[in-house]
């Protein structure tokens, strides 16, 4: 049970109030003696049942004296069922015997005052109540539990409330409190302001300078499952947890706040750098362990007035179109998350859990122009990205948009040449740089990408981000005008605002510089500029580094390395001296803000 125990702990969903909101069901309130007048308690247990499957929610109000520290405890009647995740309090089961002890931040309970807590469980024969219920050893009451009318099918998103109303889906997969659906805002960026990390704070600014861009909002990236509730021991990640950073969010008085969901099953299969913690076939911990407990705690109603917006899993979808089958960069993983549907069916499980929550606001990962800005890919991608939308029970109405170049260095808008630029008769796109591509610059490929999207079947008001924290490419060396005339290449170069070596070269990239800071609106179809990957976080090592945090090591962050067929079999141009990806690099942060472009003053 330690799992459940872990997940419990992320699921804060608690509800005090001075008059307890009962359920149905017929509370008792039962004598008792003078030894344990200390104690007394009036217990509602309701379930929402499912084949196979159950919702329990239980309140617990307190008749007797304030407590400072509880433990409820029962008996399932049947053999059969079994405790699945829970939340507000740390959910154990021994045999039959199930116990929830309370979290460090809801031990304290005043007289008068009633507790609302929940798990998921599952069941095989039947789904007997509990009829006797113990508060810190004392019986409580032995009140009629209630069940809503079951329903004859699975339900995905039911809201363990005092009367959960079932929705169905094709696969069961309930979740714990959930914020009332609401309209949403077309554009969650626009008109408030962006929660600032203070984690990331603190680490900008200890570097000579930092102060001047620390202010600026950046994603909270949750790369596994420990990172839901903390990690104060990891190089890469920090001790707040979910529910830390949007309590800091509401203190701020933030309107936003950004999470980047990434932890698929084979995560990021064309890379080494970004492995991630989940085989290619942990499909069902990924929902359970993962996308469920964060669902649990950004549904929590204390959030409802903060735009949440969830990045869905950066270097997915693409990959199983120009990674896999006979392509020159397929690899053995890519393949086999396109064959068991871990990447589809993962970032569908994730768009219908987090979409249906009121104040969720999702953006799915879609790559960068010198990726899918090909012909060969631009449209194929598009339907997978569809495809991916409506799978596991989602629909499209859980996709706010799209977000491009994130973590990467793709320039935001070349002035300098066009794609339909032609020098002695030949055209840029016949240019080593730009290599046949269609796009030259992130800007013009998100707003020709958004109108293929919409022709797949998105809706026409979704808007695209732009991850612009690393791609200023500013400095001494950021051209001023076109390239020489002489050759394409000449001309393309000359006057190339990107100074990557190869556009396909992504690892800590020397010489670049800070992007356009974090605005809404600032292009149509664009929601927003947006940090994504926070400046300053590795983009993976240099050498291989020994950690238990599922970081490997891929040859593209090796400044020494020649290169692959991706990369045109060119020098990598990453920095040395890297740490392991998200870990901080400050002589990374330090070149950046040298290459600001805007400069910074």
């Amino acid at each position: 049970m330690n799992v459940w125990r872990r997940l419990s702990r992320s699921r804060r969903a608690v509800a005090l109030s001075g008059v307890g909101v009962l359920a149905a069901g017929g509370l008792v309130t039962l004598p008792v003696t003078a030894a344990q007048a200390a104690t007394q308690c009036e217990v509602s247990y309701t379930t929402n049942d499912w084949p196979g499957g159950f919702t329990a929610s239980v309140n617990i109000k307190n008749v007797g004296d304030a407590l400072n520290g509880w433990t409820l405890g029962f008996t399932f009647p049947d053999g059969g069922q079994r405790l699945g995740q829970g939340w507000a309090a740390r959910w154990t089961q021994s045999g039959q015997q199930v116990s929830a002890q309370n979290e460090s931040w809801n031990g304290a309970v005043a007289s008068g005052a009633t507790l609302s807590l929940g798990f998921n469980g599952s069941w095989s024969g039947s789904n007997p109540k509990p009829t006797s219920f113990t508060l810190n050893g004392t019986v409580c009451n032995g009140g009629t539990p209630t069940t809503p009318p079951t329903s004859s099918s699975p339900s995905p998103t039911t809201t363990p409330t005092a009367s959960p109303t079932p929705t169905a889906s094709p696969t069961p997969s309930p979740t714990g409190p959930t914020t009332p659906p609401g309209p949403k805002v077309d554009n969650p960026y626009a008109g408030v302001r962006g929660y600032v990390n203070p984690e990331w704070k603190a680490k900008a600014e200890s570097v000579a300078g930092g102060n001047r861009v620390s202010n600026n909002p950046t994603a909270v990236w949750l790369d596994r499952i420990a990172a839901i509730n903390g990690t104060p021991d990891s190089s890469s990640n920090g001790a707040m947890g979910v529910r830390d950073h949007l309590d800091e969010a509401l203190r701020q008085g933030a309107g936003y706040i950004q999470f980047v969901i990434y932890n698929l099953p084979g995560r990021d299969c064309a890379a080494l750098a970004s492995n991630g913690e989940l085989g290619p076939n942990e499909l069902p911990k990924y929902k359970s362990d993962y996308i469920d407990p964060i669902a649990a705690i950004q549904a929590d109603p204390k959030y409802k007035d903060l735009r949440i917006v969830n990045i869905i899993e950066i270097d997915s979808i693409p990959n199983l179109h120009t990674n896999t089958g006979g392509s020159p960069g397929a690899t053995a993983m890519c393949d086999t998350v396109k064959a068991n549907g871990a990447y589809i069916n993962g970032v569908g499980y994730a768009l219908a859990k987090l979409g249906t929550i009121g104040n969720v606001y999702n953006y799915i990962d879609a790559a960068h122009h010198g990726w899918i800005g090909w012909d060969s890919n631009f449209s194929p991608v598009a339907t997978l990205l569809h495809q991916a939308a409506i799978a596991s029970g989602s629909t499209v109405d859980n996709v706010t948009g799209f977000i491009v170049n994130t973590a990467n260095y793709s320039a935001l808008k070349e002035p300098y040449f066009k794609v339909t630029d032609t020098v002695n008769g030949q055209m840029v796109r016949q240019s080593k740089w730009v290599d046949w591509n269609f796009y030259v610059d992130e800007l013009s490929f998100a707003q020709a990408f958004r109108q293929e999207l919409i022709s797949k079947g998105f809706r026409n008001n979704i808007g695209m981000l732009i991850d612009t924290s690393r791609n200023g490419w500013g400095g001494s060396a950021r051209p001023t005008g076109p390239g020489p005339m002489t050759n394409v290449d000449a001309y393309v170069n000359g006057g190339r605002i990107d100074r990557r070596i190869h556009a396909g070269n992504w690892c800590n990239q020397a010489g670049a510089g800070l992007g356009e800071r974090p605005r809404a609106n600032p292009e149509p179809g664009i929601d927003a500029y947006v940090w994504v990957k926070p400046p300053g976080e590795s983009d993976g090592s240099s050498t291989a580094i020994p950690n238990d945090e599922g970081k490997g090591f891929d040859r593209m962050c090796d400044p020494t390395y020649t290169g692959n067929a991706r990369n045109g079999y060119s020098m990598t141009g990453a920095l040395p001296n890297a740490p392991i990806s998200g870990a901080w690099f400050p002589a990374q942060f330090a070149q950046l803000m040298q290459n600001a472009y805007p400069a910074l003053p």
